[in-house]
């Protein structure tokens, strides 16, 4: 049966213990607490921008609790099946991200909507995209902002609502534009068109939105937001609102069509976590450069108290275990007992931390120890603290032996 070894005037106390603690402890319990906070937040219903389940500023439950009330019911889907089943004549489809969708998903859309007579309306498609669900349309390199614009174009949901928010990209169609009729290019900004309306087979048609502010429920009382909105979404029976999603199956092994396909990750981070892990970092290397200042030279001065020999000893003794330094203490017990051994047996100082001059000399003055002296006074260090009291223990009984030898 083994027993704890005793205690130690270097054993740390509880108090001790605690203080070194404390810290890690509160940081991890304040990390805990804003993780919980946080998820109490978002536990709720949560829904993203352009969303019509949304009642945030950037939602738009208001248009469609509107259309609703016109007896045009709204339904949220998030897969391509979804959006391609309820295509028909009958039917608006809203695209809200039309750039998340991978290349081979684009051209199913277009496959599905094109021949179904209904009315496709796509939000700020790229030109990446627009090759695929609008082909013959270009858009502009920079976007226009988005403010009031006056239609000037002949389409009557236009004429009728008056200016409204509009702006963001900006299309133009080109001579090789497919489908017949002429089209509607309404809220222009320097030549191009921020509402593109194309007609597609089967009198359906296909709606270009540089910009979706005129849909969001906090501008949707302002200019004639409302008015074209009601009548861009409720000229059909039916309105899906297609919210692409990540999770699609259908867009397994594609990537997004997206003109910028760089960000990788870094594109789905909301902005402040980046610079804020940004700024973090800055600090964390601000602080390990202050931290690793160089000193200037040692200064001795004169204490105003005098301080015992024991204290000293304890409070290198702390810094020592503090710091994991068993091979320093060790060392330090060894130099001193071969120095006071050498004085003992009349070895040289210079030669006192040699074992081929001290350890003869010590065997001859104890001719019948069992000790291991070349362990004992140049072995290696110890591998925890019960080993490096045992040392001192035998260390301070040999200089005994010799005293009284």
């Amino acid at each position: 049966m083994t027993t704890a070894p005793p205690a130690t005037s270097i054993s740390p106390t509880t108090g001790q213990l605690w203080a070194r603690a404390r810290g890690p402890l509160l940081a991890l319990a304040l990390i805990l607490l804003t993780g919980i906070v946080l998820a109490a937040l978002q536990s709720g219903s949560r829904h993203d921008a352009l969303d019509p389940r949304s009642a945030a500023p950037a939602g738009t439950r208001a248009v469609a609790e509107l259309l609703k009330e016109r007896g045009v019911p709204t339904r949220v889907v998030t897969t391509l099946a979804e959006a391609t089943t309820t295509a028909g004549p009958d039917t608006t489809l809203l695209v809200t991200s039309p750039n998340l969708l991978t290349a081979a998903q684009q051209r199913r859309l277009h496959q599905a909507t094109s021949p179904s007579g209904g009315r496709t309306v796509l939000i700020a498609p790229s030109s990446t995209a627009l090759s695929a669900l609008a082909p013959g349309v270009r858009v502009a390199p920079q976007p226009a902002p988005v403010e009031a614009l006056a239609p000037r174009c002949t389409l009557p949901a236009a004429t009728a609502a008056g200016p409204a928010d509009l702006g963001g990209h900006l299309y133009s169609p080109t001579a090789s534009l497919p489908g017949s009729g002429r089209p509607d290019a309404c809220y222009p900004v320097d030549g191009r068109a921020s509402l593109l309306r194309l007609n597609t087979p089967a009198d359906g048609d296909t709606v270009l939105l540089g910009a979706p502010d005129f849909l969001l429920n906090e501008s949707l009382a302002q200019q004639g937001n409302a008015s074209l909105a009601l009548q861009l979404l409720g000229s059909r029976p039916r309105l899906t609102w297609y919210l692409p999603s990540l999770d699609d199956p259908s867009a397994t092994g594609g990537r997004p069509a997206s003109d910028d396909t760089t960000g990788g990750f870094l594109s789905q981070v909301p902005p402040g976590w980046i610079w804020g892990t940004a700024q973090l970092a800055l600090a964390a290397l601000l602080a390990a450069l202050w931290r690793a200042r160089r000193l200037g030279p040692l200064v001795t001065e004169r204490l105003p108290v005098a301080i015992r020999a024991s204290e000293t000893t304890e409070g290198r003794a702390r810094l020592y275990r503090r710091a994991n330094a068993r091979d320093r203490a060790a060392s330090a017990l060894r130099s001193a007992t071969r120095t006071r051994l050498s004085s003992l047996l009349g070895v040289p100082t210079a030669h006192s931390h040699t074992a081929t001059t001290l350890l003869p000399a010590v065997s001859a003055r104890l001719p019948h120890s069992d000790r291991d002296l070349a362990s004992l006074l140049f072995g290696p260090a110890p591998s925890h603290d019960t080993g490096l009291i045992r040392l001192a223990d035998e260390l301070d009984a040999l200089e005994r032996e010799v005293r009284a030898s």
